[in-house]
């Protein structure tokens, strides 16, 4: 499935299923955390700089389950072909 860089624009606008803020750190040693907000949308997970109203990037989530985990957090919990799985959790802005 291919999509275009105006389409991914067009579906980051629309109304968020879930949304967080997320705090990632780069990946060398000492690097500072930056934030990042998140936007679930079908089955994309857009990630955006909190000043900019345009995503920084977007992820295709397939094979993954999303769960609400308390009022304000949600969980995205993949699975491999062996059994395992792993699990990333995100606390709401809202």
């Amino acid at each position: 499935m291919r999509y275009n860089e105006k389409e991914l624009q067009a579906l980051s606008r629309q109304p968020a299923e879930m949304a967080a803020e997320l705090g990632m750190r780069g990946p060398k040693k000492g690097s500072v955390v930056k934030r990042r907000l998140v936007k679930l949308v079908v089955n994309f997970l857009f990630y955006f700089r909190t000043d900019e109203a345009e995503p920084v990037g977007a992820l295709l989530l397939e094979h993954c389950r999303v769960t609400q985990e308390e009022p304000s957090g949600f969980s995205i919990i993949t699975s491999s072909c062996g059994g395992a799985s792993s699990s990333t959790g995100m606390r709401s802005r809202r």
